[in-house]
C-alpha cells in the first residue's frame, strides 16, 4: 500500500519557483519580531503545500511537492548558515 502512495509522487519542475520564494518568505519571517524561530518552519511547510496544491492540484503528489519544496528551502538555508556564516564567525573569534 505504501509503495502505491510513493509511486504517485513525482517532483514537479514548478519547485524551481516555489523553493526560492519560500526562502525569501523565510528570510522575511526571520526579521519579523513577533514570529518565533520555531514557527518559521511550520509556516513555510504550510505555504509550500498551499502553493503546490494551487498549482498541481489537491493530490498526494501536490501535497508531497509542497513538503519537498519547504524542505529544500529550509535545508538550503541551513546549509548556507552552517557552512558560511558559522565558519565566518569562528574565523573572526
Amino acid at each position: 500500500m505504501l509503495t502505491e502512495v510513493f509511486s504517485q509522487i513525482s517532483i514537479h519542475p514548478q519547485l524551481v519557483i516555489v523553493v526560492p520564494s519560500l526562502m525569501v518568505i523565510g528570510f522575511a519571517l526571520k526579521k519579523t519580531p513577533r514570529v518565533k524561530d520555531w514557527m518559521i518552519i511550520w509556516i513555510l511547510m504550510f505555504l509550500g503545500v498551499v502553493a503546490s496544491v494551487l498549482t498541481l492540484g489537491y493530490t498526494i503528489s501536490g501535497i508531497a511537492n509542497g513538503l519537498i519544496a519547504a524542505g529544500a528551502a529550509i535545508t538550503t538555508h541551513q546549509t548556507y548558515k552552517q557552512s558560511f556564516l558559522s565558519r565566518k564567525n569562528k574565523d573572526n573569534g
